[in-house]
């Protein structure tokens, strides 16, 4: 009887199976709404398949329909309150509606904590959980529940979790409250622990905000020793071009960059070529600025700064 039952079954198995392989492929090319309608279609023969329902909220949420997901998310933590991932995606989305709609935003905050809080209580190694808690209680005002004691004390409970995760959750604790060498200390120290790219990221952009362009550009030399990209070669160049300091370097780092690009170094070659005007233009060397501002501008035509780094190299 179970041998029949299974024969009879497996044709509606292999359906859902093959559904939701094209359903996710559709998820990584970025076809969201063709995913909504598959994932629809499931729904209409199985209304309670709660991986349909979740991947609802999900597309939903990649296409910022706030209140559909909110919706999705908040029927699957009624189905089963004991699924931590229910709860922190139906916090994020609330979040998300929140930054949408700010003058409403304050009515948002106790259930954004509270799915959050849930989420970290259910699952104690729920480290997105945790992140989410160290962000929200450090931006948010005291007055409305901010508290940065609580926010290092989710950056604690995520470096037993993940010694990186935690050093970068106190980095950020730090640079959020205006204590940079504090700050400083804990992505240097996400660096020596862990190394990769977004640790290494995270220090750039806080010396940048610093207004530290050297030790910026020192720090992407670091990354690119050990990671090998040739993105890095153009993150040199433009901190070079955006902060006017060694332009020697960030030129020749540009000009690396353009003669090995490939589309998976994600940043077309105009901006190099916008880069390589600025570095020029601040050498006040005009004739090479034009040269390289008209490459970008033919390159990619009508972007604002094109024409505006243009106007200013014409006015040298």
């Amino acid at each position: 009887m179970k041998n029949i039952l299974f024969v009879l079954l497996l044709p509606i198995f292999c359906f859902s199976q093959r559904a939701f392989t094209d359903i996710d492929a559709l998820i990584k090319q970025k076809e969201f709404k063709k995913a909504e309608g598959k994932i629809v279609d499931v729904l209409k023969k199985n209304s309670n398949n709660l991986q349909a329902i979740e991947l609802l909220g999900d597309v939903y949420g990649h296409q910022k329909k706030w209140d559909n997901a909110i919706d999705v998310y908040e029927r699957l933590v009624g189905i089963n309150p004991k699924i931590a991932n229910y709860h922190y995606k139906y916090g994020g989305v609330l979040g998300m509606k929140a930054l949408e709609n700010k003058l409403k935003a304050v009515g948002f905050i106790g259930d954004i904590k509270k799915a959050f809080l849930t989420a970290a209580e259910l699952d104690k190694n729920h480290i997105d959980a945790r992140w989410a808690l160290v962000e929200l209680y450090i931006q948010l005002p005291m007055i409305i529940g901010g508290s940065k004691s609580k926010s290092l004390k989710y950056a604690e409970e995520l470096e037993k979790l993940s010694k990186v995760d935690g050093y970068l959750a106190k980095g950020y604790v730090y640079e959020y409250d205006n204590a940079p060498e504090l700050a400083e200390k804990y992505y240097k120290m996400a660096i020596k622990e862990g190394g990769s790219l977004t640790c290494f990221d995270k220090l750039i952009k806080h010396y940048e905000k610093e207004n530290q362009p050297e030790k910026a550009i020192k720090t992407i030399q670091e990354a690119q020793v050990k990671h090998k990209r040739n993105a890095l070669h153009y993150q040199i160049g433009k901190v070079a071009a955006e902060y006017n300091v060694e332009l020697e370097k960030g030129a020749q780092c540009l000009r690396t960059y353009l003669k090995n690009y490939s589309a998976k170094d994600g940043v077309p070659k105009a901006w190099a070529n916008y880069r390589l005007a600025q570095i020029y233009g601040n050498k006040q060397k005009k004739a090479i600025a034009l040269k390289f501002i008209n490459l970008a501008i033919n390159e990619l035509p009508n972007i604002k700064p094109f024409e505006k780094e243009r106007e200013r190299i014409l006015g040298l």
